[in-house]
């Protein structure tokens, strides 16, 4: 009995010396490696993350703030579309108010004219010339003017050639006759003036 427990003690003993050399030896404080635990490891990755979380906040903000002036932008812009619209609206309603003011006086002369209708042929005629003249005062006041066409070259910006006649009254490619006066105000075309343009007879 006392025998069989020598030898299992034995036995222990020499398994307890092979567990022991493989065993790793215990670290080295001197050897500069410093074991991290899991947190540790967490809070590192953490530390070395956070820069570029910065930069993504960062751009993120920027963002922001350029969509935030984009809409500011679009905002001002279409309020002054809207504005300027509006303006030029009351621009062409007094423009049209100042036309209509100054043609007043010439409808109420052919108003008068219209009422004296049997008065003599001279006297209607004189009448209707002075509304006429009138007229042209206005257009005047207008810097409307009245585009020259009988007897000068034809000029396709101005005139309207209504017909080519072959005649030696007139120079070849001149207005020959005006069947209807044309309008500019100052270089701007109002209304093109039809004209009967000259063509030289061909020599047989």
């Amino acid at each position: 009995m006392s025998k069989s427990n020598g030898q299992t003690d034995v036995r222990l003993d020499e398994e307890q010396k092979q567990d022991l050399e493989h065993e790793l030896p215990p670290a080295d404080p001197g050897d500069g490696f410093e074991e991290k635990t899991p947190a540790a490891n967490a809070a590192s990755a953490a530390t070395a993350e956070s820069p570029a979380e910065a930069e993504l906040q960062k751009l993120r903000a920027e963002r922001d703030n350029l969509l935030d002036r984009l809409a500011r932008l679009q905002a001002e812009f279409e309020n002054a579309r809207k504005r300027a619209a509006k303006e030029n609206a009351d621009f062409r309603d007094f423009a049209v108010a100042d036309v209509a003011r100054t043609l007043l006086p010439v409808i109420d002369n052919f108003n008068l004219a219209l009422k004296n209708a049997g008065a003599k042929p001279e006297d209607f005629r004189k009448g209707v010339e002075l509304i006429h003249k009138q007229l042209q005062d206005v257009l005047q006041k207008l810097n409307v003017q009245r585009i020259p066409a009988k007897g000068e070259p034809f000029d396709p910006r101005f005139h309207e050639a209504i017909e080519m006649v072959e005649c030696d009254e007139a120079p070849d490619h001149h207005v020959l006759e005006e069947l209807q006066p044309g309008y500019r105000i100052k270089e701007r075309l109002l209304r093109p003036a039809m004209v009967r343009v000259a063509k030289s007879k061909s020599i047989e």
